[in-house]
């Protein structure tokens, strides 16, 4: 068998991250990794566990895979639903060879080796154990872009009601200070001007196991030590928690010049009701006081949030007070998901009481929210100058490019992909739901 390895990556920014880890370690053990599955001997999934509908993707790719020509290609899983289904994946996936949970990524390079020599062999491994520093900070580095993903920690200590994120990644670690801040360094040598921090809660980075200094949290830390890094110029974040966001980082906002005005906090619910049954730790009164102090800081920050719909429990007039706050924060980005019961997480005793047809009417009510207030927002970018960083040439349109604004507007204009990397000012003229368009200011 030869050694050519196409990954697909579902799910989360974490996944993405691991995705070009994995990537980089098997270059580094002699695989060559190709662009599409028909050109792979070994096809690996990195997959997704949060909701139903994610697992079930991910499985029928499997499946269909291996028939007709593709059927002497080695499968693998692996990530979050290798770590939650374990061997039960053969019985729902029977071409699959490998399994391999999230803490056990770097030993891919090594089980392949095995499975090639050996035909008739499976191989799973989902143990758990600490974040491997080389793995975790493998980078291509032929493949370093304008904008790239730090990992800072890995897992979760909340027990949020309905995730079972705890199962599939563990307890909370974190990285070393120090070796964050090498990769990072390293990544902008190599050209990145933007870093985005992951953590399935990043703002807990360090919580009890480092300590604060002249009241600012490890997190905060860490923002500060990057903000003077030559060569990065932004910085963002995902997935912070309420909980988290004490005044230390609240401060950091307009404090920091490199810190972009772009904050994602999921709500989940606005109903204190819904969050006391979900676990969220939090009450919606909380959740209002951080939005407004970060506009008080920045009255133009980019306010995106998660919402669940459909929680088991949640009435009419609960879903009500989730469009309240919707209405009184106006979020401009909105990832809306409707409940699906998870194994193993806490709510999965409560059922899935809210009919389906409750939950995707609800859906669009709040879709239709997102898109009115993403326009609204957009609407008032008309006529200013942003600092884009340009990634890319767009999907559509020839000598088109597109790239991001600091608060993570997508903006498409006319331009050559020698701009590819640089930050160029652009006069926004008009805009779509989620697209700005501008001009170069020459």
């Amino acid at each position: 068998m030869e050694k050519r390895v196409y990954i697909k990556t579902y799910g989360c920014q974490m996944n993405e991250r691991e995705s070009e880890s994995l990537e980089a370690i098997l270059g580094n053990c002699g695989y060559e990794m190709v662009n599409d599955e028909h050109s792979a001997d070994i096809i690996l999934l990195n997959t997704c566990s949060v909701r139903e509908q994610a697992e079930a993707k991910a499985i029928g790719k499997s499946n269909l895979i291996a028939r007709g020509k593709n059927r002497e290609k080695l499968i693998g899983i692996v990530g979050c639903m290798a770590q939650n289904l374990g061997e039960n994946l053969y019985k729902k996936s029977p071409p699959t060879r490998l399994i391999v949970g999230p803490n056990r990524i770097e030993k891919i390079p090594e089980y392949l080796d095995q499975l090639i020599r050996d035909k008739d062999r499976r191989i799973t491994d989902i143990e758990t154990g600490p974040i491997d520093r080389q793995f975790v900070a493998a980078h291509n580095e032929k493949k370093v872009k304008a904008s790239m993903f730090v990992s800072i920690m890995q897992g979760c200590n909340m027990r949020c009601a309905y995730c079972i994120v705890p199962k599939t990644r563990g307890p909370e670690q974190y990285r070393l200070m120090e070796d964050i801040i090498d990769e990072i360094r390293l990544l902008a040598e190599r050209g990145a001007k933007e870093v985005t921090l992951l953590g399935q809660i990043v703002n807990h980075y360090g919580a009890n196991r480092m300590p604060s200094m002249d009241g600012k949290s490890p997190f905060v830390q860490l923002l500060e030590k990057i903000q003077r890094i030559d060569g990065i110029c932004r910085i963002r974040f995902m997935s912070p928690h309420p909980n988290g966001f004490k005044s230390d980082l609240i401060e950091s906002y307009g404090k920091l010049s490199k810190l972009c005005p772009h904050v994602h906090l999921p709500l989940q619910s606005g109903s204190d009701k819904i969050l006391r049954a979900m676990k969220r730790s939090y009450q919606c009164e909380q959740f209002l006081s951080i939005v407004t102090a970060l506009r008080e800081r920045i009255p133009t920050i980019s306010i995106s949030t998660d919402i669940i719909v459909g929680f088991p429990g949640e009435t009419e007039e609960d879903f009500q007070r989730t469009c309240a706050i919707f209405d009184h924060i106006k979020f401009d980005m909105a990832f809306i998901f409707k409940y699906s019961i998870r194994p193993e997480t806490a709510a999965e005793q409560l059922g899935d009481r809210i009919p389906q047809e409750v939950k995707e009417a609800r859906n669009q009510i709040l879709l239709q929210r997102v898109e009115y207030y993403s326009r609204q927002y957009n609407e008032s970018m008309v006529g200013m100058v942003k600092k884009v960083l340009v990634e890319a040439p767009a999907k559509h349109g020839e000598g088109r490019l597109e790239g991001y604004t600091p608060e993570h507007k997508k903006a498409i204009f006319a331009g050559t992909e020698d701009l590819i990397g640089q930050i160029v000012d652009i006069r926004i003229k008009s805009h779509t739901t989620s697209t700005l368009l501008g001009k170069i200011i020459e």
